[in-house]
């Protein structure tokens, strides 16, 4: 039995999806004749990948639920979370938002409309990676639920309206309807609230809809960033970086989060990518806010006139940037 997962959750339903993320059910191997029954608006002869890289996750269709009426309060009335705590930032339009980890560990998915564009903002925890994309595509605005299966331990999202498969890593449809259509992603990042404080005093925070119905706070993969090996991951791995190591990403070129606090600040090209100490791992301890100091990270483009804007980036595992970028550049050094 593995080293982490919640363990001692005192609601049924929660513990059986404990059970199943944390690797302690055998995934099944997924094909389109058992995915049918749950997924008949699905069409099954469009795909980009093979049906065997795919795997149940455990949990059923919507077994973790998407946020889809997110609420908000400003950062100045917020209690209960710790300076260094994780959370995701959104800036559109002068509408500024934040997305605690402690949330969406439970959620995976926030559908929510930032300075007037759709957004999704995405994190899977089984390979760490935080994306937020603009819903839009072809004149129409998609929704996004958890669809409960994982390729190369990453989170498989589907939208409701054609019920195709989305690879969160890279936005892209997989399987269905708009097989090879792929969202814009949007800048965003990773940052503790202290630092989401300090830049946006009047900035709003993603609190739960029903407090009641996740231990918001805990963390249903303790030590899963200490592990030696991904769970549910079946690909082959050989870079010098550890598998279960941060790195940064930009496209096809990633730094590990070791090699940019050794460094402090890295400048590639016109990127410009900053370490600085003060960010908890939301899966380390037991509680999120508790983790191990991983740090800040930002990644800033810098234009022809000399100012800095945020660039599109994510902050993930090696292994899931490997699996994904087969061809991609992990500097070690």
């Amino acid at each position: 039995m593995p080293a982490f997962g919640l363990a001692r959750t005192r609601k049924a339903g929660l513990a059986a999806m404990f059970l199943a993320v944390a690797g302690w059910l055998t995934p099944a191997l997924a094909n389109p004749d058992q995915w049918r029954a749950a997924w008949p608006r699905t069409d099954f002869t469009r795909h980009t990948v093979p049906f065997g890289e795919i795997f149940s996750g455990g949990p059923p269709k919507d077994g973790i639920p998407a946020i889809d009426n997110p609420r908000f309060i400003p950062i100045a009335e917020i209690t209960g979370l710790k300076p260094t705590e994780p959370v995701l930032t959104l800036e559109i339009n002068g509408d500024v938002r934040a997305y605690p980890l402690r949330i969406l560990i439970w959620h995976e998915i926030v559908n929510d409309t930032v300075g007037g564009v759709p957004v999704a903002v995405t994190y899977c925890p089984l390979c760490n990676s935080a994306v937020a994309f603009d819903r839009r595509l072809g004149g129409r605005t998609l929704d996004f639920g958890v669809s409960g299966m994982l390729r190369h331990s990453d989170l498989v999202m589907y939208d409701r309206q054609t019920e195709s498969w989305w690879q969160q890593f890279l936005g892209e449809a997989i399987i269905g309807q708009l097989t090879g259509a792929r969202l814009d992603m949007l800048p965003v990042r990773a940052e503790s609230v202290e630092r989401f404080r300090a830049r946006f005093p009047a900035g709003k925070v993603l609190i739960p809809t029903d407090p009641a119905k996740r231990p918001y706070g805990q963390n249903p993969y303790v030590g899963y960033d200490r592990s030696a090996w991904p769970f549910l991951f079946r690909g082959e791995y050989k870079d010098p970086v550890p598998p279960l190591a941060r790195v940064v990403s930009v496209d096809k070129e990633a730094w590990p989060f070791d090699l940019v606090r050794e460094r402090g600040r890295i400048v590639h090209n016109d990127l410009v990518l900053t370490w600085e100490a003060g960010q908890a791992s939301a899966l380390d301890t037991p509680f999120v806010a508790d983790g191990n100091d991983v740090g800040n990270v930002v990644v800033q483009r810098r234009a022809a006139d000399g100012s800095f804007a945020d660039a599109v980036h994510d902050i993930s595992f090696a292994f899931a940037f490997r699996a994904f970028h087969p061809d991609g550049t992990l500097y070690a050094k």
